[in-house]
């Protein structure tokens, strides 16, 4: 033979096998062929996770040996990464011993165990009702399925990585609500493009939190496939001992781990390419999860050095995406819309193919059950004749002769033990036969309306959502600006003169402070976001946060990232988290800023309908937070502001209720109480409904706007109705009245799902910090909203009265 042919074959044969069997995964599944095979021998192993935990060697072996004809040390690599929290999004197998970390690797696979994670079930689920073809294995002893049921988007949640033979692969993780949310909504709008896909999955989300700096390229690999983006580390600047301040790095890039950070910062400083700092510790441990403290020296300013250690050391990452995958066995770059895509063809194959498979046995069923009523009727003629036939094949013949019944319905009476068959009730198998009928006939008209099916794949899908989302870790800004002037190791002094500012709150959950709005343009909108909270007070000082759990933290104003006045028209896109200034509890959420320098009340309203004044507490050296209301159960806070005792008898207070109703009083009848204190009665809620906003409205000037929707819809995917009227417009009612309509539902609305009232004019956004135009005011009280151009998230207002 011709070398030059013989290797040109083999090689192609071998790139091949690489592409389509090893490295690349389905855009179906998301699954390479050792993982997909790891998941389905595991499901044919039972173990679930309500079972016990069994050796990894164990599950390696039975993978190797029965269809996966590799190396042991591949197929527990596979292992590893699927059970690795800091790797996957939703790990898919629940590890148990040293499963590695960015730093080490895991311990041999002998010493280690494993079985299903719960996200697993809904990829395995439904595999024994034909789902999905299965082929041989490679001795032709075993079958295997092509690909994995998949209840959710595993290759966008996930992610995934590979090198084959001419090309390779990159995905990186996302939120699983969010992927969610976009396949339902490319279900209800088969046509929908990038840009409204992107409404509801604005970035990826790592495991390991982060922020994404600047969002062109995720655009760009959504759009077409690949492009890049800087991922950095989250960080915040404290006071580490009681003179000097630290750099306190809380979540680092994806498969960074915090020896290498301290070793790259070590190897900096003794190169004396790195100055001012005087030590570096790992804090971290499996409660309070990563803590690495950077300790600076006296007189270094911390965002100088925090913006040289973004550039040299590894708390910055330049991540790629390449999104390859095999389509129809054909390698591919897809980009969001087509990924998304496959995924929802895929479903809605399986749910077809399950809906045929369930009709089906169904049908088999009711054809049984209705032999054994036509048999029960005269059970003792059945009996009798079955005795006086000679063997079964007679008395098949008789019964199906005598009864009328089918040869599958006569061997099913003749095969059924005596006993069984007299003690049937007539009265169960009708209504068995009911339940069967019941079911079949909406199995057929699932599978006759394409639009049924779409509709039920969109329902399951928002089960899972509701069972495997979560919150999104990775923060997503648009841009920075540079925390620090460019140059080697530029030192200044850490005080700060204690000047007039204002702090502001994003809608994306940013804090920062800037100089008092004094003329030029007060719009302190920034490009991809809005401001919820602003609060005046001295660089010096401190300000309280406000949070639905009816307390308030203390917060240093010197601790905030400082912007350009706001006359200038900032971009919020340097200021740092919330999170990074007060641990909050689950599904807590700062509502307003207030000052605590005892120049103003504080009210708040309830979603129970209560409203309170009270005094602002004082910050305290004892504690970081302060009670200031006594919540029912149930209840939170709705809404929150501070009144300045110059006007607050003249200040109007302000609710929104669900269904409908808009109410404004004068703040002078609700007399001042103290911390303790439950407050007193707001407004008059009618059954089932809550108050969707409870805040101060500026009479003059002052906006309502409301966004009426289903309230059973998932939250963030209902795009509702807005609308948007003058205050002035509602007559004051008296407090504890039901208030005024302000908003008429369309049809399939129930009620009002999100309001707000302030200074105008009101500004909107995605819960992405995208920009949504508001309509124009309209002058009638009861009218019916418009549909916004995508699900608004967040709404602000003018920051003039501040």
């Amino acid at each position: 033979m011709d070398v030059s042919e013989e290797m040109r074959g083999s090689f192609l044969e071998y790139a091949y096998s690489v592409i389509y069997s090893r490295a690349l995964p389905d855009a179906r599944d998301g699954l390479k062929p050792v993982q997909r095979r790891i998941l389905y021998q595991m499901a044919q192993m039972g173990l679930r996770p309500d079972r016990g935990h069994v050796k990894s060697a164990r599950v390696v072996g039975e993978v190797m040996g029965r269809l996966h004809p590799h190396g042991d040390s591949a197929i527990y690599d596979a292992l590893v990464r699927l059970a690795q929290p800091f790797t996957l999004r939703l790990p898919l197998v629940d590890g148990h011993g040293n499963f590695g970390s960015p730093d080490d690797g895991p311990a041999a696979m002998r010493y280690t165990e494993a079985r299903l994670a719960a996200p697993a079930l809904e990829l395995t689920a439904s595999l024994d009702e034909d789902v999905v073809d299965f082929v041989p294995n490679y001795d032709g002893r075993e079958r295997e399925p092509v690909v994995l049921p998949a209840a959710f988007p595993h290759l966008l949640v996930n992610g995934a990585s590979g090198i084959a033979v001419g090309m390779a692969t990159t995905l990186v993780p996302h939120n699983a609500a969010e992927v969610i949310a976009a396949a339902r909504h490319l279900i209800d709008k088969p046509k929908a493009d990038v840009a409204e896909l992107m409404a509801f999955v604005p970035g990826p989300d790592f495991p390991g939190g982060g922020e994404i700096i600047g969002l062109d390229g995720v655009r760009e690999a959504y759009a077409t496939g690949r492009g890049s983006f800087r991922l950095r580390a989250k960080t915040s600047i404290e006071n580490v001992t009681p003179r000097r301040r630290g750099i306190i790095v809380t979540e680092l890039p994806a498969s960074v781990g915090p020896e290498r950070v301290i070793e790259r910062i070590k190897d900096l400083v003794q190169a004396k390419k790195l100055q001012g700092i005087s030590d570096v510790v790992d804090l971290s441990d499996g409660q309070s999860g990563l803590r690495l403290v950077i300790e600076l020296k006296s007189g270094i300013d911390p965002d100088s050095l925090l913006e040289q250690l973004y550039r040299l050391t590894p708390l910055e990452d330049s991540i790629t995406i390449n999104a390859v995958a095999l389509v129809d066995g054909q390698p591919q770059t897809l980009g969001l819309r087509d990924l998304l895509e496959q995924f929802v063809n895929h479903r809605i194959e399986v749910v077809r193919r399950r809906s045929v498979y369930r009709q089906t046995k169904a049908t088999d069923r009711l054809h049984l059950v209705e032999g054994l009523l036509t048999a029960i009727i005269d059970i003792d003629e059945v009996i009798e004749l079955i005795r006086a036939s000679e063997n079964a094949t007679e008395a098949k013949d008789r019964l199906m002769g005598v009864f009328d019944l089918s040869e599958v319905q006569a061997t099913y009476i003749l095969d059924m033990p005596l006993r069984r068959l007299t003690k049937f009730s007539r009265i169960e198998l009708e209504t068995e036969a009911d339940d069967l009928r019941t079911r079949i006939e909406e199995l057929g008209r699932i599978l006759n309306d394409d639009a049924a099916l779409r509709s039920e794949v969109s329902l399951e899908l928002a089960d899972v959502s509701a069972r495997l989302g979560t919150a999104r870790r990775t923060t997503l800004l648009e841009g920075r600006t540079p925390v620090a002037a460019s140059g080697a190791n530029r030192v200044a002094s850490i005080e700060v003169a204690d000047e007039p500012c204002v702090v502001l709150l994003s809608s994306t959950g940013l804090l920062a402070r800037t100089s008092a709005l004094t003329g030029g343009n007060t719009d302190s909108r920034s490009p991809h976001d809005v401001i919820t909270a602003a609060c005046p007070a001295t660089t010096r000082g401190q300000v309280g946060a406000m949070t639905s759990t009816g307390r308030i933290a203390f917060l240093d104003v010197v601790d905030f990232p400082a912007q350009p006045p706001v006359a200038g028209n900032p971009s919020l896109a340097a200021g740092a988290p919330v999170g990074a200034f007060i641990d909050l509890e689950p599904e807590e959420r700062v509502l307003a800023l207030v000052p605590v320098d005892g120049t103003a009340t504080l009210a708040l309203g309830t979603k129970f309908g209560v409203v309170k004044r009270t005094a602002i507490p004082q910050p305290s050296t004892r504690s970081a937070f302060a009670s200031v209301i006594v919540l029912a159960d149930g209840d939170q806070v709705v809404g929150a502001t501070h009144l300045l005792e110059a006007n607050a008898e003249q200040a109007s207070l302000g609710f929104v209720t669900s269904a409908g109703n808009f109410l404004h009083f004068p703040a002078a009848t609700v007399r001042v109480q103290g911390v303790a204190a439950a407050g007193m009665v707001g407004v008059k809620l009618p059954d089932a409904h809550a108050v969707a906003f409870a805040a101060l409205p500026d009479l003059a000037g002052a906006e309502l706007v409301t966004v009426a929707g289903d309230s059973r819809a998932l939250p963030g995917t209902e795009l509702g109705s807005v609308k948007v009227t003058p205050v002035l417009l509602y007559p004051g009612k008296g407090r504890g009245s039901l208030g005024v309509r302000c908003q008429k539902f369309r049809s399939g609305e129930d009620g009002i799902i999100q309001a707000w009232v302030g200074a105008g004019p009101a500004r909107a956004a995605t819960a992405s910090g995208k920009p949504i135009d508001l309509p124009l005011p309209s002058d009638k009280r009861d009218g019916t909203g418009t549909p916004p151009t995508a699900p608004i998230g967040a709404i602000g207002g003018s920051l003039a009265a501040t």
